[in-house]
């Protein structure tokens, strides 16, 4: 074996993110001789990041929230989250002492907005259950021998298992390494891996006139993306792709922000061609009552300009800006401003339609959409049903959904599950 010794062990982790610390913790506290191998210097480096290094751990809904945020691929989560719900993953950091709280969009933050207690709090869970965490070593090659024995090999070690949980993640934030390292391994074994796309990242646009507003935010804006599909009879007719609702910050490069991100996923998934984004900065209001409210915005400036009503409801940069996009001259005094200059802005308003050409790629995505088809994973278990003993859980997984604290869910409730390899968690 060329010098690298081989190390015996009843259970390796691969990948030392939010899914394998709390596996291999819930692996060690069955009894089982465990280890955890993270090719990152320190574990949990995703969680360091995530929520701009709060970490946004769960949302604040049962378990059917949870199933119902991530759509088609929710209901694989039903066993997973009967073993660990949204509660009892409060419950499990508030013990550790990461006292939480809940913000008026439902994501739970540790309390003293500090990423570092969370992944502290599982690390001391780790080391509580006696596993063995080996960092800075990354995996090289993964193979299974005739008799059904794992053997995990690094540069310095072949180390050798009789049941093997993979959690390395996607290719998201790849500076965390998450390089999609899993899919080779896991397609090797006959595994089907749906192609990986940039979830839950910024957008990029052409619209240089947005570019140049950088740094304005907006709350409650509703996004949707539509895409030209031709029928049989060669007539285009839209088709409604996504839509939702959140806060946008206006960037150097497009649009960032829940709202934004939450939308990207469809960039992915739209045959290759890119769908149009459009904009509604008033989604409590019909078009005719926004129509209403830029006249009386206008009506309400008098001798002054009109530009002076409308920055009483969005940033005055803004409005002056989407004037001059739309030809219409912001210093025109409000009481003589004509109903069709009221009717455009209005319509703009309800509906701005946003060249987008991307999204900010991996580099950038929160999540990682695609990975190992559900069907090939038994979700009461986590195992593979394709390589027996063999068990995967976190991003590596076909799983993705809504920016909220959903997947970082998804990671520690498969994750706990697939710590037990099959036990029944409740004995």
């Amino acid at each position: 074996m060329d010098g690298l010794s081989a190390a015996k062990w009843e259970t390796i982790v691969v990948g030392a993110g939010a899914a394998g610390l709390i596996a291999a913790e819930r692996s060690g506290a069955c009894g089982r001789k465990t280890l955890l191998i993270e090719k990152s210097k320190k574990p949990g480096v995703k969680i360091l990041m995530s929520g701009g290094t709060r970490c946004n751990l769960t949302h604040h809904t049962d378990c059917s929230g949870i199933v119902r945020a991530f759509g088609k691929q929710g209901s694989f989560l039903h066993a997973p989250l009967s073993h660990l719900s949204p509660q009892d993953v409060v419950d499990l950091f508030e013990k550790e002492g990461v006292k939480t709280k809940v913000e008026s969009t439902g994501k739970v933050f540790p309390r003293s907005n500090r990423a570092l207690d969370v992944r502290d709090a599982l690390v001391r869970r780790l080391n509580a259950s006696e596993v063995t965490l080996k960092t800075g070593e990354a995996v090289t090659d993964l193979s299974r021998d005739q008799h059904g024995e794992f053997r995990v090999q690094t540069a310095n070690t072949i180390y050798r298992c009789g049941k093997l949980i993979i959690t390395v993640g996607g290719q998201s934030y790849p500076g965390c390494g998450t390089t999609g390292d899993g899919y080779a391994w896991l397609r090797d074994w006959g595994h089907t891996i749906v192609p990986p796309i940039p979830a839950l990242a910024p957008l990029t646009t052409s619209d240089q006139w947005l570019h140049q507003l950088k740094g304005i935010s907006f709350q409650n804006v509703e996004l949707w993306a539509d895409s030209d599909v031709e029928t049989e009879t060669q007539k285009a007719k839209r088709e409604r792709l996504i839509r939702c609702r959140g806060d946008m910050l206006l960037t150097h490069f497009g649009l960032s922000g829940p709202a934004p991100m939450n939308i990207s996923r469809v960039l992915g998934i739209s045959g290759g061609h890119l769908p149009i984004i459009y904009c509604d900065f008033f989604p409590e209001h019909r078009q005719a009552e926004l129509e209403q409210l830029v006249r009386h915005l206008a009506q309400q400036s008098g001798k002054r300009s009109w530009l002076t009503g409308l920055s009483t409801h969005m940033p005055q940069r803004f409005a002056e800006s989407l004037l001059k996009v739309l030809g219409l001259d912001a210093q025109r005094r409000g009481s003589e401003v004509p109903n069709p200059w009221v009717v455009r802005v209005a319509e703009s308003l309800k509906r701005l339609r946003m060249k987008v050409t991307g999204t900010r790629g991996f580099a950038k995505a929160e999540v990682t959409a695609g990975g190992v088809a559900l069907g090939e994973v038994r979700s009461k278990t986590m195992e593979s049903k394709i390589v027996p003993e063999l068990f995967l859980a976190g991003e590596i997984l076909d799983l993705d959904g809504p920016i909220g604290g959903f997947n970082f869910q998804a990671a520690f409730s498969t994750g706990w599950l697939a710590g037990y390899q099959g036990q029944n968690p409740r004995s």
